[in-house]
């Protein structure tokens, strides 16, 4: 049950991450594409959701090790939020491709911050 837990707070936290995230680009280096509010919740909640179960419940079955672990886990979750990206926020796949690895780069290293004791 513990690790239940951990994954809903994990959940709770990269959603979290990547709305800011989203936003913060959208406001700096996106600005010209006027993203509405309610699309960039939409979009990070939609990336989290459909990737983070994989990464947490299917893949460790299948990747033994840490390192293998976790460099399938980050691009293969870099690269469907991408598509996620793209088709919801209707940007183009190149700055899907860059909010999707700047979100996936923030959530990760934070998420390795908050963890160490």
């Amino acid at each position: 049950m513990d690790y239940e837990i951990n994954f809903l707070k994990s959940l709770l936290l990269t959603v979290s991450i990547e709305i800011i995230v989203i936003l913060l680009l959208s406001k700096t280096l996106y600005r010209r594409d006027a993203i509405p509010f309610k699309r960039i919740i939409l979009t990070g909640m939609i990336a989290s959701m459909a990737t983070l179960p994989y990464l947490w419940f299917i893949f460790p079955l299948f990747l033994k090790t840490k390192l293998l672990y976790q460099l399938i886990s980050e691009i293969t979750a870099i690269l469907i939020e991408t598509l996620i990206v793209w088709g919801i926020l209707k940007t183009t796949i190149k700055k899907s491709f860059i909010i999707s690895l700047i979100c996936n780069m923030t959530s990760y290293s934070l998420g390795l911050i908050i963890r160490l004791p």
